[in-house]
C-alpha cells in the first residue's frame, strides 16, 4: 500500500514542520484524532483546532516507523511507532518521545486520508 506509506511519510513531515492545515489535510472529511489523556476529537473542525493548540505548545522532531498496513476494501489501518524528541516552546526543554500508533485509513476520491487515529506512549514520563 505504498500510497498510506506516503500519507504516513507526509504526516510525519507535516507534524515536525508544525502545520495544523497541513495535517488536517490528510484526514478523512470526518475524522477522529483520539490523542492520549484527552478526549476523542470529532470532525475537521475540532482536529484542527487541536492540532493548532498542540503546535502551540510543543515542536516534534519525530520518525515514523511502520510496521504493517492492511487493506480491507475501502478501509486500511496501519500500525507505526514513532521516537524522537519533543520541545516545550515555553521554556525550550527537550525530551524523549516514543508512542504506539494505529491509523485507520478511509479512500475518498481515490485517495486514502487519515480517518482514525490514535496513539499511546510507548516510554514511560521523564
Amino acid at each position: 500500500m505504498k500510497q498510506i506509506q506516503q500519507v504516513l511519510q507526509e504526516y510525519e513531515q507535516v507534524l515536525n514542520g508544525s502545520d495544523a492545515n497541513a495535517v488536517v489535510a490528510l484526514y478523512s472529511s470526518d475524522p477522529i484524532f483520539m490523542p492520549q489523556f484527552s478526549p476523542a476529537q470529532v470532525g475537521r473542525d475540532a482536529v484542527l483546532d487541536t492540532y493548532k493548540q498542540i503546535f502551540q505548545t510543543i515542536q516534534f522532531q519525530v520518525k515514523f516507523t511502520i510496521h504493517e498496513v492492511e487493506p480491507m476494501e475501502e478501509l486500511a489501518y496501519a500500525r507505526t511507532s514513532s521516537s524522537g524528541t519533543v520541545t516545550v516552546l515555553a521554556d525550550k526543554k527537550t525530551t524523549s518521545e516514543g508512542n504506539n500508533e494505529i491509523f485507520i485509513f478511509k479512500q475518498e476520491n481515490g485517495n486514502w486520508k487519515i480517518h482514525r487515529y490514535l496513539f499511546a506512549s510507548s516510554q514511560a514520563s521523564n
